[in-house]
């Protein structure tokens, strides 16, 4: 009788996994079907509205000079023995002094940390890097060529390359992301780990199950699963989204902090109207199911996180829940006034931020600003 009775449960608990994991993936789906019919009702909008210019966009062929500005640094390029991918990366400062690595988020590259570039290397070695499918790095085919733990084996043979074990790791959005991952699978490689607008993976996949709000604004991620379309509503009416992102009432750059120039605008018109750009900066959200349920969750760097408190993308919510999975000193700032693009919209306020992290005493201190 026992046995059956342990039987009877561990069938039931293993059935009620399967409708939370069937449930899970039906809502994705769903979600991701509706997201599409706003994109499509869109679409026909724009072409009844500009049929002559819906379909326009080009290809820029000379990058403005601001990629060229000498003060941000030298640009390099490295082959990476585990992936075959070259990369490239602008780095400064001296050599020998500790490194500060950059990861950018979407849709950005290596040009989103130019004003940290000038800050930092004065006392640091600092690299930033053009992600796997950005900018100029190689830009794989396959969509599993984007798979998560690819990204941190890239991070762990730059660091290396550069010539370091240890290192200073800032990540924004996406590049938040696989810094906490990387800071949790090779904890003895991040001295410290600073990550702007974004939490910690286990927190937004929770965070997103039990609040409609988060769910409504993340809709892009669902979006961004399906093949080509995503690609297209962004590219329509000479990347008008694009360009949206940043300079929107609601999303962009410049409400309350540094305005993005027309200059800096084509900067990043010149990377992502590049073939195959948008493509692989979108097949990271493609992986973005792949690595779920993490097994390791814990972070033992001393952490700052920095956090737009008008973040169009992200609840604020989010940002103290990810004390719960820092096992060292946990600092929290919200930006007052702040987008989501935190370093280019108020770079002396995170700059400052930053150097108070690197330099004062550590402790759990929460501040607002």
């Amino acid at each position: 009788m026992a046995r059956l009775l342990r039987n009877l449960l561990l069938f039931t608990v293993r059935l009620t996994l399967k409708i939370r994991v069937f449930g899970f993936w039906s809502l994705i789906y769903s979600y991701c079907a509706l997201c599409t019919c706003i994109a499509l009702l869109k679409l026909w909008w724009n072409i009844i509205l500009r049929p002559s210019k819906t379909f326009q966009w080009g290809i820029r062929e000379t990058p403005p000079a601001c990629l060229n500005d000498t003060s941000l640094g030298t640009h390099c390029y490295v082959r990476i023995k585990e992936s075959g991918l070259r990369f490239h990366y602008v780095v400064a400062g001296e050599r020998g002094k500790p490194l500060m690595l950059f990861l950018h988020g979407f849709p950005e590259f290596w040009f989103s940390w130019r004003h940290q570039l000038r800050e930092f290397k004065s006392e640091f070695r600092v690299a930033a890097v053009d992600m796997r499918g950005y900018g100029e790095s190689d830009v794989p085919a396959s969509t599993d060529s984007y798979r998560l733990d690819y990204m941190l084996t890239d991070v762990k043979d730059i660091v290396e390359y550069l010539g370091y074990n240890r290192c200073f790791l800032v990540g924004h959005d996406w590049g938040g992301v696989i810094a906490w991952l990387f800071a949790i699978h090779y904890p003895e490689m991040v001295t410290k780990l600073i990550v702007l607008s974004c939490p910690h993976p286990c927190v937004f996949t929770d965070y997103i199950l039990h609040n409609p709000s988060q769910l409504l604004k993340s809709g892009y991620i669902f979006f961004f699963q399906l093949p080509r379309f995503p690609e297209l509503m962004l590219s329509i009416n000479d990347f008008k989204a694009l360009k949206g992102l940043f300079t929107s009432r609601s999303t962009g750059i410049g409400r309350k902090g540094c305005w993005l120039t027309s200059e800096d605008m084509e900067a990043y018109l010149y990377a992502f109207s590049q073939p195959g750009a948008l493509t692989g900066a979108l097949n990271y959200y493609r992986n973005l199911f792949s690595f779920l349920p993490l097994r390791q969750q814990d972070v033992k760097s001393p952490v700052l996180l920095l956090w737009g408190e008008r973040d169009a993308f992200l609840e604020q919510d989010m940002a103290d829940a990810c004390r719960l999975y820092i096992k060292n000193h946990f600092r929290l700032n919200i930006i007052s006034g702040a987008s989501h693009w935190l370093q280019q919209d108020q770079p002396d306020i995170v700059n400052t931020l930053i150097w108070t992290f690197l330099k004062e005493g550590e402790g759990r201190k929460t501040y607002r600003n």
